[in-house]
Parts: structure tokens; sequence; C-alpha cells
């Protein structure tokens, strides 16, 4: 875990601190702290008297971070950010300078086997983010009716409807000879569905389907959108890091919605994404969208 610590490259670190235009002695939530990349970043620039709440539902990134970033101004704090406004308030903030949520998997997650992730694992399908949630990946594959694995794969992974459906019987199939139990074996039926691989993994939008499901991930982004701007002092600066269209249309709109209400300022009229030197040194970020706005 400390290796991936260290090679750990932070998603628009850059343009995420110029966003939040840190001010010493602010109060700060990391709402996604992952393995600490952006909360070691706004540390910097807090000072003692400041705060980071670097929130998480990861019990193994809280204690990376907690390792990694000794600082009296940090505050690792267990929960999922749908709930930061009452870990907030539970700890004694009400008002908060700024908001970081990056919505991606940490490289900790995806190449710990016993999580359930990466494509190529032999791990038992899992998937969770919080380990002590009920519904892993493996349940839904091995468990649901065929025709709710299809629309899943189609709502959450935006497959195609014909892909989907076949996807979804080739599963049911495959499970009656003995279930599908490990990440590389779903992802190598997907791949022959596929009949060929291109830059993107074929199972990639299986597997994000999955995790959104078994983490509820599109409804704590909504709930955590709508409570930001009843948590943020007047100034304070919103910034979220998506990786896909249902994630970055989610905060799209909510930010033009609360634009219209004059309970925003929308900062980027259109997503800051990474600069030609960040993808060199971090594919993985290729996706990433960065959208922002001001608390009037």
């Amino acid at each position: 875990m400390d290796s991936d610590f260290e090679i750990h490259h932070p998603v628009l670190v850059r343009e995420v601190i110029e966003l939040l235009n840190i001010k010493s002695g602010g109060i700060y939530i990391d709402g996604t702290a992952g393995l600490g990349g952006h909360s070691k970043e706004i540390l910097k620039r807090v000072g003692e008297s400041g705060r980071v709440l670097a929130i998480d539902k990861d019990e193994d990134a809280l204690s990376i971070v907690l390792k990694k970033l000794n600082s009296p101004a940090l505050m690792p704090l267990k929960g999922d950010f749908s709930d930061m406004k009452a870990i907030a308030n539970g700890v004694g903030y009400r008002e908060i300078d700024g908001i970081v949520l990056d919505l991606g998997l940490s490289m900790m997650q995806i190449r710990a086997s016993e999580r359930g992730f990466s494509f190529e694992s032999e791990g038992r399908l899992d998937m969770r983010m919080d380990r002590n949630a009920e519904l892993t990946a493996w349940d839904v594959v091995n468990r649901y009716h065929a025709v709710m694995i299809e629309q899943i794969i189609r709502d959450y992974g935006e497959e195609g409807r014909a892909r989907s459906k076949r996807i979804a019987e080739a599963i049911v199939t495959e499970r009656r000879r003995g279930g599908i139990n490990t990440c590389r074996e779903l992802s190598g039926l997907v791949v022959r569905i596929y009949g060929k691989r291109g830059k993107r993994h074929p199972a990639t939008k299986t597997f994000q389907a999955l995790r959104i499901l078994v983490n509820d991930e599109l409804s704590a982004l909504d709930k955590a959108l709508q409570s930001s701007a009843s948590l943020l002092k007047r100034g304070g600066r919103l910034c979220v890091i998506s990786y896909h269209s249902l994630e970055d249309r989610i905060v799209k709109t909510y930010l033009r919605e609360k634009g219209k209400e004059s309970v925003y300022n929308v900062l980027t009229k259109k997503p800051i994404t990474p600069s030609k030197n960040e993808l060199r040194e971090n594919s993985s970020s290729r996706s990433a969208k960065l959208r922002g706005g001001e608390r009037t």
C-alpha cells in the first residue's frame, strides 16, 4: 500500500488547487480522500490553523492518509461523501470554505485483488468501496435476473441495448455451469462477447455499471451536490472531478440549475480536462473532467 501512495498521481491537482482558491486558516472537505493526493496539496496551503476534513468510506484509504499526511490540520473521517454535511456538523463545522470531490477509483483499490475491481484480478467479484456494505458485484452477477443485469449494464454502463442483452444472457448461461466468481472470469466473458479488444478494455462498461450499482454512486453524488450549497460559506468553492458522462451530466446540470437560481456562480463554462503533460504522466486521467462553482 505504501508504494501505491508514493506513485499516486492526483488528477488535475494543479487545476483543483487553483479553482479552490485556498485561504490560510480555511476549512476544506476532501470528500473522496482516496490516497490523499488532493488533501496533501490543500494542507500545504491552509496552515496549522486550517482544517482538511478527509472523508472516505474505505478504511484502508483512510489509514494510509493518516499515516502519510501527518498534519495537525488533517481530520480523517470515515463516511460517505453523500453524508458530508452531517459528518462536518458532527465535528463542529457548519460552514466550509471549499469542497473537492474526485469521483475516480484509487490505484490502491484497483491493484488490491481482494477488492474485486480489476479486470485481471483473480479475487472474488466485490467492488465495495465500503467493505462493510452488504451488496457485492458477485451478488449481482450470480443472483440477479437477466433482465435486471441487462438494464444495469445499459443504464449504468452506457452499453448498447443489443450488447447489454448479450452480456446479461451470457452471464446467466455461464453461472449455471458453476457461477462467475472472479473479476477475470467476468471480464473474459465480456471479451468473448465483443470478439476484439480496442484501446479501452471491453469490460470497462460492465464493470462501471456494477461498481455504480454496488456503491449507489449516482444518488450519492446527487445528495452530496445538494448538500454542498448549505455547507459552503459565501465565496466558498465546489470542485468535482468526474470520469464518465453519467457523473458529468449530474454535475453539469446541478451547477447550471443552481447558477440560474443564483446559488452558485459557475466557474467552468466548459469542463477542465487534463493537459498533454498530465496525460503523458498519468494515462488514467484521460477521461477526467473538472467542474466548479462559487457559492453566492
